[in-house]
């Protein structure tokens, strides 16, 4: 009988829900175990030792990734190296910080915003030296929402036999949308549905007129010339520009001197997921979709993915089984299950103690898997849940009206306050008007944290 296990990146090949129940296996393993892998939640939740091989030594750090993230962070730190990169990446970490207080009024993105920004400084904190940035190039200008819209579309591969039908779904500029739901279920179909690869059977999809998609998925890896280099692939793009210019664009994405004539066949997955990456986001799309992005990364370029995401002032659709990258950067959860696209009210967790409750068959909508409960009891219980947070989400709702209000005028005010004459030509009305900005900028921000304490109260709810 076997007492031990050894396991490879046992999760590279499976979609979320097998992830799940791998996770929740090894959790209650009762014997030895060695696992080798970049998914973080699987190290937090299946270990509780870590064995880390840097600059060729080896050191054991008691509990999950994230404690040996921490424990790193704090040796790392002692190093007087490490002073001006903690600062930048201070930096870094407070304009997130910024751009969600700016976007404060919208819902739907705040939760999983507040808990991005309470992963985002460890991950921060241990990007190495070696790992380069990802960069997303932003478009041009965004598109009037919404970019993307869909109605009473059904497709699939084969007339008649519609792997999905029944979409009517909207994309907005600043949407960042997570797919959840077992493989097979038609994630990849709904994928190429919006990246325009493929055709709807019947219905509508309007696209916005300018829109660019940039689509990445695992696959597309064994499309790329195995004997040409990535300097090549980049000049396929830019066939009348210089050579300069090929060479700075081809280094934008990761790929400088020397680096960018090596043939693709002797570059590693991960330098071939960040070629093709690249590639996709080429043209500066309005929107991203990354199919299973992670598989060929460690976990300091998954990291660096994440900033990129974050950055990225487009809409972003992600399919992972990494469930870090997507509580950091997904702010919607569209469940892709039974030939049908639903929003998922839910979070992560939520979306985890479905999947496990169904045995590892996979969540499937209007399944008896999905929802074992007594539905009668169920709505009962939904329906006190809502009577029990109505006064929550009353104060949620009363301040997100007050911001929208106090920015409109503040934007009225800097509006007027930006004509630099007033301050000439009647300068008492100028430092009135300079005092009420302040006065509406104080209100905006008691408005947040009134937005936020009822947020953090109604999640706790």
């Amino acid at each position: 009988e076997s007492v031990g296990l050894m396991l490879d990146e046992p999760t590279y090949f499976l979609d979320r829900e097998g992830t799940l129940w791998l996770q929740d296996h090894l959790a209650r393993y009762p014997h030895t175990m060695m696992i080798i892998s970049h998914d973080r939640d699987l190290l937090d939740n299946a270990v509780d030792q870590i064995l880390s091989l840097e600059a060729q030594k080896l050191t054991l750090y008691r509990g999950g990734y994230s404690d040996f993230e921490r424990l790193r962070s704090e040796r790392m730190v002692l190093d007087q190296k490490m002073i001006k990169k903690q600062d930048t990446q201070r930096k870094h970490l407070q304009a997130f910080v910024d751009r969600f207080r700016a976007k404060a009024s919208k819902a739907r993105q705040a939760q999983s915003r507040i808990k991005m920004l309470a992963k985002m400084q460890p991950i921060n904190a241990l990007v190495t030296d070696e790992v380069r940035p990802i960069h997303f190039p932003a478009p041009d200008k965004l598109l009037s929402p919404p970019i993307i819209a869909t109605d009473d579309v059904a497709v699939g591969y084969e007339p008649g036999h519609p792997i999905l039908s029944d979409l009517s779904l909207r994309i907005d500029n600043d949407d960042r949308i997570a797919l959840l739901g077992s493989n097979g279920n038609g994630k990849s179909t709904l994928v190429k549905l919006l990246a325009g690869r493929l055709a709807p059977e019947h219905g509508t999809v309007t696209r916005a007129a300018t829109l660019k998609v940039g689509y990445f998925a695992q696959h597309q890896l064994d499309e790329l010339d195995e004997d040409r280099s990535p300097y090549d692939h980049v000049r396929d793009l830019m066939p009348d520009q210089p050579e300069a210019k090929v060479r700075g664009k081809a280094g934008a994405i990761g790929f400088s001197g020397l680096a960018a004539n090596n043939a693709v066949k002797t570059l590693s997955g991960g330098e071939k997921a960040r070629l093709l990456m690249g590639l996709a986001t080429f043209a500066a799309p309005h929107l991203v979709i990354l199919d299973e992005p992670t598989n060929h990364l460690d976990i300091d370029s998954r990291g660096a993915l994440i900033e990129a995401i974050n950055d990225f002032p487009g809409a972003v659709i992600l399919v992972s089984h990494d469930r870090y990258l997507l509580e950091a950067c997904a702010d919607r959860l569209w469940l892709v299950a039974g030939g049908k696209v639903a929003p998922f009210d839910g979070d992560l967790n939520d979306y985890r103690r479905m999947v496990l409750a169904g045995e590892g068959q996979g969540i499937t909508v209007g399944s008896k898997s999905s929802a074992r409960a007594d539905p009668v009891q169920a709505r009962r219980a939904a329906a006190g849940k809502r009577v029990e947070t109505a006064p929550l989400r009353k104060r949620i709702s009363q301040a997100e009206v007050l911001i929208a209000q106090l920015t409109r005028q503040l934007h009225k005010l800097d509006t007027t306050l930006a004509d630099g004459a007033l301050f000439a030509s009647d300068p008492a009305r100028a430092a009135d008007l300079s005092k009420t900005r302040a006065q509406v900028v104080a209100a905006i921000a008691k408005a947040e944290e009134e937005w936020l304490a009822a947020s953090a109260a109604l999640e706790t709810a």
